[in-house]
């Protein structure tokens, strides 16, 4: 007779990324996914590897990132839940767990995921949102950015956009919406599609901050993303103010909690 049967069990995470070095595991320095197993291991007394359905750099954070992992242990969904939540450090928590098909992949399952990035557009500092925003100096023109934003919809080859060091084989990305939406002293920049290329959102960012500062126009935004060229692209956001909101599946969880 066999042991116990394998189950595919998912994570949805949220963590505030500023004490870590990113998502993936490296020598030397505290990652969300390293944290995670390190947890996992004392909660089910064996190693175990996670799967996550994608990268999210140091600094940047996550309100709905996504990650898999098989395990014979019979903890049910409600002990993994809470269980976890008292192993892991305040700054990341487990928002829920799901029993999920064999095939299932927190990454290659994925269809479409959204990131959100908060910039702040007071006239002072603030001591909190220097954690979770770039604080943005100047007059700032919402709208303009806002028309910027939308040329950034469709299928297009975004290398104009595409961080060094990226991998991916192709530059090509099908992006759904791009929005920018005023909160006060804020603004939330939001941008949903299929996949993103390393460092694709920060760079957006960076290069529509130029359009609300003035600095050009928002068709000038269409005329970077033509070029295919980084250099013609505004700087890179910084990491703080990124979020990854969400990911969406098209795969029925087997059993949820809650």
């Amino acid at each position: 007779m066999g042991g116990d049967p394998v189950r595919n069990l998912r994570l949805t995470l949220e963590y505030d990324g500023t004490a870590y070095a990113g998502w993936q595991t490296q020598a030397g320095v505290p990652t969300i996914q390293a944290t995670v197993e390190e947890a996992l291991g004392r909660l089910l007394k064996a190693p175990t590897r996670i799967t996550g359905s994608g990268r999210t750099d140091a600094g940047v954070h996550a309100l709905g990132q996504v990650a898999n992992f098989a395990t014979a242990a019979r903890v049910p969904l409600k002990g993994v839940l809470h269980g976890l939540n008292a192993l892991l450090p305040p700054d990341i928590a487990v928002r829920r767990v799901d029993e999920m098909p064999p095939d299932f992949d927190s990454r290659r399952s994925a269809v479409e995921k959204t990131y959100q990035y908060f910039l702040h557009l007071g006239p002072a500092p603030s001591a909190f949102a220097r954690r979770t925003s770039w604080r943005v100096k100047g007059r700032f023109d919402c709208d303009a950015v806002a028309a910027g934003a939308r040329c950034l919809v469709g299928a297009h080859d975004f290398a104009a956009f595409r961080g060094a060091g990226c991998d991916s084989r192709t530059s090509h990305r099908l992006v759904h919406d791009a929005w920018l939406a005023p909160r006060g002293e804020f603004a939330e920049f939001g941008v949903r599609g299929t996949a993103f290329l390393r460092h694709m959102v920060r760079n957006m960012v960076g290069t529509l901050v130029e359009v609300g500062l003035g600095r050009h126009p928002p068709a000038w935004v269409a005329a970077v993303l033509a070029s295919r060229d980084r250099q013609q692209a505004g700087p890179t956001a910084p990491p703080q103010g990124l979020f990854l909101a969400a990911v969406r599946y098209d795969v029925a969880p087997l059993e949820r909690c809650p």
